[in-house]
C-alpha cells in the first residue's frame, strides 16, 4: 500500500491544477451582475477578449469544453444531420454521444495521422445527395488533438480543409481546448486559425490553470443561438463573473508559460522512452501530451496504473494497452523526471517478470 505521506504526482489531466492565490484574489475582486440577462461586466469583458483574440465578432462564456463543443454543432445542424470527425477526437470519444442525444445527428469517423485529418481524406466521407442518406453538414478538427499525444494541426492543412469544406457548403468546427498550446509551440496568433472556422471551442481550466469554464467562438447569429441553447442545456449561470474573472487572468497572464509544460513532456518522454518494454511516438510529443504504448509489457492498463498509483504517480489510460501523462503548472521538473522514473521502473522486464 501506498504510504499516505507519500507525495502524490498527479499527471491525469491539466485539469487537475489549483488556482493561485493571485487568481483567487481576482475571483474574489470580480465585478458580477446576471449573466442570464447579459448584465455579468466580466463576463462580457471575457467574451469581448476571446472573440477579439480570435477575430470573430463574438463569444459565450459555458460552464466546459463539451457544452462549447456540443452548441457548436446544436447551432450549426438539423437533426438527421451527419457531422465528419476524427476516429480519436474528443467530440467522438469522450463526450458521451452528445452529438446523438443533443442534436440528433450522427458521427462519420476518419482514422487521420496522429489525429490529424487530411483534406484528401474528407471526399468519400462526404454522403451523397439522395433521400436515403444523411446530410453531412459539418467537419470538426481538434487542435491540438489530445489523443494523439498533443499534436498540432499544420495550418496548411487547415488551409486545405477549409477551401475543401467552403466549396461544398460545409461548416467547419475547431475543438481548441488546447488551442494555446498550438499557439505557444508554433507562433501561429489565433486570429490566423480562427479565419479558417466556422466555430471554436477553446477552454480556460486546462493548461492555463482556471478552475472552471470554456468559450464558444463564432458569428454573432451562431453565440446568439448558442446563448438560447446554453440555457436549454442547463448551461445559464447568474454571477458568473467570479468563474470569469479567473479565466480572464489565465487568459492573460498564463499563456506563455505553457512553453514550460512542453519542455516538460520532452523530458518525461525521454526517460520514459529509454526502457525498451516502453513506445513513445517521438514525433507526436509536440506539446504537453504523452501517450505511452505499454502494449510490449503485456500488461494491462489497470495493472501498470495501480503499481504506478502506489509509487506515488497518476495517469490514466489512453486506449487499449497506452497511457497518457498530461504536464501542467502544478508540477515542478523534478517531480516530472520522478515521475518519468517511475514508470520505467513499473514496467522493466524486471518488474513485468515479478508480477507475472
Amino acid at each position: 500500500m501506498r504510504d499516505s505521506m507519500q507525495e502524490i504526482i498527479d499527471l491525469r489531466s491539466d485539469t487537475v491544477t489549483k488556482p493561485s492565490r493571485a487568481m483567487r484574489r481576482a475571483m474574489a475582486e470580480a465585478e458580477v451582475g446576471d449573466d442570464v440577462f447579459g448584465e455579468d461586466p466580466t463576463v462580457n469583458r471575457l467574451q469581448e477578449a476571446v472573440a477579439s483574440l480570435f477575430g470573430k465578432p463574438a463569444a459565450l462564456f459555458v460552464p466546459s469544453g463539451v457544452m462549447a463543443n456540443q452548441l457548436a454543432i446544436k447551432t450549426q445542424t438539423n437533426p438527421g444531420d451527419e457531422i465528419i470527425v476524427e476516429q480519436s477526437s474528443h467530440i467522438f470519444n469522450y463526450e458521451t454521444a452528445g452529438p446523438s442525444l443533443l442534436s440528433h445527428v450522427q458521427m462519420f469517423p476518419i482514422k487521420g495521422q496522429r489525429g490529424i485529418l487530411k483534406a484528401t481524406m474528407l471526399a468519400p466521407a462526404v454522403r451523397p445527395s439522395a433521400y436515403y442518406m444523411p446530410r453531412t453538414t459539418m467537419v470538426c478538427l481538434e487542435n491540438t488533438h489530445n489523443m494523439a499525444g498533443g499534436t498540432i494541426y499544420p495550418l496548411e492543412e487547415i488551409k486545405s480543409i477549409y477551401t475543401f469544406a467552403k466549396a461544398i457548403g460545409l461548416k467547419l468546427h475547431l475543438d481548441g481546448a488546447r488551442i494555446w498550446n498550438a499557439w505557444v509551440a508554433t507562433g501561429i496568433h489565433p486570429r490566423e486559425y480562427g479565419q479558417y472556422f466556422d466555430t471554436i471551442s477553446v477552454c480556460f481550466s486546462k493548461g492555463l490553470g482556471a478552475p472552471v469554464g470554456s468559450a464558444l467562438i463564432g458569428s454573432e447569429e451562431t453565440i446568439s443561438r448558442a446563448r438560447k441553447f446554453r440555457k436549454v442545456f442547463g448551461g445559464g449561470m447568474r454571477q458568473a463573473g467570479i468563474l470569469a474573472a479567473a479565466a480572464l487572468y489565465a487568459l492573460e497572464r498564463n499563456i506563455k508559460r505553457l512553453e514550460e509544460d512542453h519542455a516538460k513532456a520532452k523530458v518525461f518522454a525521454e526517460i520514459v522512452g529509454s526502457v525498451p518494454w516502453i513506445r513513445i511516438d517521438r514525433e507526436s510529443v509536440q506539446t504537453n501530451i504523452i501517450v505511452i504504448d505499454i502494449e510490449a509489457t503485456g500488461r494491462p492498463n489497470a495493472d501498470v496504473l495501480q503499481e504506478c498509483r502506489h509509487r506515488g504517480l497518476l495517469l490514466t489510460e489512453a486506449g487499449f494497452s497506452a497511457l497518457r501523462a498530461v504536464m501542467h503548472m502544478d508540477v515542478t521538473m523534478e517531480q516530472v523526471r520522478r515521475a518519468g522514473r517511475i514508470v520505467a521502473s513499473v514496467v522493466t522486464k524486471e518488474a513485468y517478470a515479478g508480477a507475472k
